[in-house]
């Protein structure tokens, strides 16, 4: 069969990556790619958000299947779009991804159908926004209510730096329409995991937990960024912790998007906090998680192509999902000044010396300039070790690491820490 990418992140280089080790898979291509993609599949030069042109390509390429990797274009409504014209496609519709392309929906969403989550208000209005945290105090935390690259969070540790927040966002508009309206939460001092699963609407099935590490520098400090790296499984999401995400989070969100005509099919992304044994929601997204996606994939035993088709034809109970006795960790290797200015076009050099049969190094902001690979982003590689034991794979991982070079590249040194710990 013949598939389309759609996205040109890590995530969508580790989605490729799983995909192509399909016997049922002929031909892949990725639109619109990274330098990564390009070495196991076809890049074409389509926007992720250009859904008329990914429709004509479709049509005449004949393709069978259609994986939409990144949150834009299912918040647009690519889903509805391609099913409306008889093309098969994995993602949730534009009415199930408003719980990513909304915190306002989502909050709200989480209040009607008592899914636990942190105390919120909602505001369209700065001055509002402003004296509700003067009476509330901080630490607190401040989102754009829509999509921001990950970058729309700001966890303020006092008041005026919440203050700050607010009119960066709502006054200099610096995520755009993204800011019309924010979202201000009572900050949750615990633990975060994050908890992937696959979902055809009815059967609900949870994924192996990762966690993710949001801040830019070690110790968590600094702003938060799309992430600095992730590992799986996270020991913290015990097993009698996912039975209680499963039972008081993923079910009561399926079927409360069930009771308002929603139907959720695709992977959804719970981001969760963990305080005291009690787990409360931080965010939903609506796809894979990057850089989740470059641990938990290698993890994954079956064929991807089976489970994606299994969801869209509404028998994912059929399918016996397994995982692989292992660890995974992810090291993202930043251009210097991310999350905030950074320069692109340093030469990148070393991957194929990192890469070994327990090493892979997805590649996210790459691209090849006069025959070079160059940065092209702010996350430029996802460097994943697979291992035993949390120790040795973390040392693979940073290993493989220390083997890449570019100029001012900067990344974490405690990405796995906390499992240890």
């Amino acid at each position: 069969m013949k598939i389309l990418v759609v996205g040109n992140g890590g995530r969508e280089h580790a989605l490729v990556w799983k995909l192509k080790q399909s016997e049922r898979v002929e031909k892949i291509y990725v639109a619109p790619g990274n330098a990564g993609t390009a070495d196991l599949a076809e890049n074409i030069e389509i926007e992720a958000t250009d859904i008329d042109r990914l429709i004509k390509f479709c049509k005449e390429e004949k393709i069978d299947l259609t994986v939409v990797g990144p949150e834009a274009p299912l918040v647009v409504g690519i889903v509805d779009a391609f099913e409306a014209e008889g093309l098969k496609v994995f993602g949730p519709n534009k009415a199930a991804a408003q719980l990513e392309g909304s915190k306002v929906f989502s909050k709200d969403f989480m209040k009607k159908y008592d899914i636990p989550t942190a105390k919120y208000e909602s505001f369209a209005d700065a001055k509002e926004a402003i004296d509700y945290i003067k009476k509330e105090g901080a630490p607190i935390v401040v989102k754009a209510e829509g999509l921001a690259a990950g970058k729309g969070v700001i966890v303020a540790q006092n008041v005026d730096e919440a203050v700050r927040a607010v009119e960066e966002i709502m006054v200099n508009e610096k995520f755009g329409e993204a800011g019309e309206r924010i979202v201000v939460e009572e900050f949750l001092a615990g633990e975060e995991a994050t908890v992937l699963a696959f979902t055809d609407g009815e059967t609900i099935v949870p994924m192996i937990p990762s966690q993710d590490h949001k801040p830019a520098y070690d110790g968590d400090k600094g702003p938060n960024t799309g992430g600095m790296g992730a590992y799986a499984p996270a020991p913290i999401a015990t097993e009698e912790l996912m039975a209680k995400v499963y039972e008081e989070i993923l079910v009561p969100t399926i079927e409360g998007l069930k009771k308002e005509g929603i139907t959720f099919k695709g992977v959804l992304y719970s981001g969760l906090m963990i305080v005291d044994g009690e787990v409360k929601v931080i965010e939903y997204n609506v796809r894979f998680g990057d850089p989740e996606a470059e641990v938990v994939l290698p993890l994954l035993k079956n064929d991807l192509v089976d489970i994606i088709e299994a969801i869209i034809e509404d028998r994912l109970e059929d399918v016996g999902i397994e995982w692989l006795n292992q660890t995974s960790v992810c090291v993202i290797m930043a251009s210097g000044g991310y999350p905030v200015a950074y320069e692109k076009g340093k030469e990148i050099s070393g991957i194929k010396e990192a890469e070994a049969e327990d090493i892979i190094v997805f590649q996210a902001g790459t691209d090849f300039k006069d025959d070079k690979l160059v940065t092209a982003g702010g996350r430029v590689l996802g460097v994943t070790a697979l291992g035993n034991g949390y120790q040795a794979t973390i040392d693979r991982a940073y290993e493989g690491v220390k083997k890449i070079d570019f100029a001012d590249a900067h990344y974490r040194t405690d990405i796995g820490a906390k499992a240890i710990k």
